[in-house]
This record gives C-alpha cells, sequence and structure tokens, in this order.
C-alpha cells in the first residue's frame, strides 16, 4: 500500500484557486465555482462558515452559491447532528448527474437553431446556416450522451 504523501495546502489553494477561475472563465458563476472546488478536494463536507474561510467571504455570501451548486445535483445538505448547521457535501458522481439533468437541453438547443434558420428564410444567409449548424451539433450530442455515459460507467467501475 502506498504511503500518502503529507498535504501540501498552498499547492492544494493554487489548483484550487487555478481551477475555480477556470470555471469562471468559461462561463461559470465565480463564487459557485470557487465553492465547488472548495468542496470537490474536501474527505467530506464543510459547514457555510467553513466554507466561508476556505473561500474567504462570509457564510452568507456562501449560501447562493451552495444553492445554485445544490440545484444542479452537484453538491447536497446534511444535517450536522445536535446543531442547526448544516454541512454542504460534493456528490461522489456529481459530474455524471450534472449533465444527466442536462441531457434534453440538447434537443431544445436543436430546435431552436432550426426555428432560427426557419425564421431567417434564406438558407443561404450566413446567420441560417450557423443557426443550423448549431442544431446539427447539438442533435449530434444529443445522439451521442448516452453511449458516452454509458461509456464513463464502465470505465468508472474498472
Amino acid at each position: 500500500m502506498p504511503r500518502s504523501q503529507p498535504r501540501d495546502e498552498r499547492a492544494l489553494k493554487a489548483a484550487v484557486d487555478q481551477s475555480a477561475a477556470v470555471l469562471t472563465a468559461a462561463g461559470f458563476p465565480r463564487m459557485p465555482a470557487r465553492v465547488l472546488m472548495a468542496l470537490l478536494v474536501e474527505d467530506g463536507g464543510l459547514t457555510a462558515s467553513e466554507l466561508g474561510e476556505r473561500v474567504g467571504v462570509s457564510a452568507a455570501a456562501i449560501s447562493g452559491a451552495v444553492r445554485y451548486l445544490e440545484q444542479l445535483g452537484i453538491l447536497h445538505r446534511v444535517p450536522v447532528a445536535g446543531s442547526r448547521r448544516d454541512r454542504w457535501e460534493f456528490l461522489d458522481d456529481a459530474w455524471y448527474a450534472a449533465l444527466v439533468s442536462k441531457s434534453s437541453i440538447y434537443g431544445v438547443i436543436a430546435d431552436l437553431g432550426d426555428r432560427a434558420a426557419d425564421a431567417i428564410g434564406d438558407e443561404a444567409h450566413h446567420g441560417a446556416r450557423r443557426a443550423r449548424d448549431m442544431a446539427r451539433f447539438y442533435r449530434f450530442v444529443e445522439q451521442k450522451m448516452p453511449e458516452l455515459l454509458a461509456e464513463w460507467e464502465t470505465e468508472r467501475e474498472a
């Protein structure tokens, strides 16, 4: 059994901060990205106060972020025994669950792309071509998603 190395707090904080910055640059809201990454690396959950300490904001500032992440199905609330506080825990299958919960959106986006192209009415119009291309892309993603998720399950079990 390999020996575990001591936790490098500086390197961990840098990785968490950089990961949250990448998520934010990709369009994820800033505070939920920071909270998400803070919880991802924990062995268990954290209270709002503990999250606030990790992220460097007040516990009150954490509430909107955890609510957002809970709605996405990435984390859940666990009552702390003997306390009125809750602990927030990252779900082990959060990436999979979030993707599965969003899979129906691909067909909707594809339909909207087609509707936009239909409304333009001229298939040679650059906007219509982009809208059709978007629709084709999201239909492709929608078609491939079940296969990709099944492949992930196999990979994860290995």
